[in-house]
């Protein structure tokens, strides 16, 4: 027995954990989304089956998938930026709201109830897959991006909703750069970048946000030194870098040269599964 498992039980979890690094580093170099979308419900199992408890599950999620997006980010970024796609104006106008809203979040992470992180998860995640299934030329919320204040905020909240929800930030920089006329490669590139610049001080903040939850479940072996530092699991993080590394260039090759209306329709149905599965947890109250 193993952190309260058996042998069996952590092969089956490091296969599960390995195939998902995979995937997410594939979607983080096509979508520039960091891969947190894939990782988060996966890490939620994996956390439910090895006992971790309710209260703190959420939050040891979001935590490790900000961990495991840091060197998968970077890797798709530099992939993005060797093909010019990056927009680098945009970075330099929003890097400073973003580490502040990241930072404000890591805060929100420590005082806030579990049930917040999921509430904020579905309906992002609802709002992002109708976007993408159902979009239309139409669909704008103008011809560019805005200056000044407005900018700035949106900035703000892509750093503080991305920190809840663990997803590196590609999502919701992607959906605005897009309902401002942006091209959509040059929406993926510029997202991947963004996703560097939050993961690093978000994985950090719950590194701290979740210190206490050591001493608070001495009995949880998956949340104390050596397999968690806070709310990042070192297990998890370790077994999912690898491949995610590997196949995060995949991912930027492939979103050069598919078609985006089939990548769209194709991500924003995971989006709404794994949105339900949320649903369906806040209703059944676990």
């Amino acid at each position: 027995m193993i952190a309260g498992l058996d042998i069996k039980d952590i092969v089956e979890l490091a296969l599960l954990l390995i195939a998902t690094g995979a995937l997410s580093g594939f979607l983080a170099g096509v979508f520039g989304i960091g891969g947190g979308a894939i990782l988060v419900p996966v890490f939620y199992e994996c956390f439910r089956i090895a006992g971790v408890p309710l209260e703190v599950r959420m939050p040891l999620c979001i935590g490790t998938s900000l961990a495991v997006i840091i060197p998968t980010s970077i890797r798709s970024f530099q992939a993005h930026y060797k093909r010019g796609a990056v927009d680098l104006a945009i970075l330099r106008v929003w890097w400073l709201p973003i580490v502040i809203g990241v930072v404000a979040g890591s805060v929100v992470a420590r005082y806030a109830p579990e049930r917040l992180f999921k509430i904020v998860f579905v309906c992002v995640a609802y709002s992002a897959a109708a976007r993408l299934v159902f979009a239309r030329e139409g669909w704008k919320f103008g011809d560019d991006l805005p200056k000044g204040p407005l900018m700035r905020a949106y900035g703000f909240c892509v750093g503080i909703l991305s920190t809840l929800m663990g997803i590196g930030g590609g999502l919701f920089s992607n959906l605005l750069m897009t309902f401002y006329g942006r091209p959509i490669h040059q929406a993926v590139a510029t997202s991947s970048a963004l996703a560097v610049l939050i993961s690093i001080p978000g994985a950090l903040g719950y590194i701290y946000a979740g210190w206490p939850a050591a001493a608070n479940y001495p009995a949880v072996a998956a949340l104390q030194v050596p397999f968690a530092l806070g709310y990042v699991s070192l297990i998890g993080a370790v077994l999912v870098m690898p491949m995610s590394l590997v196949t995060a260039p995949l991912g930027v090759r492939a979103a050069h040269a598919m078609s985006k209306r089939t990548l769209e329709v194709a991500f924003g149905c995971y989006l709404f599964v794994v949105g339900s599965r949320f649903v369906l947890s806040l209703v059944g109250g676990h």
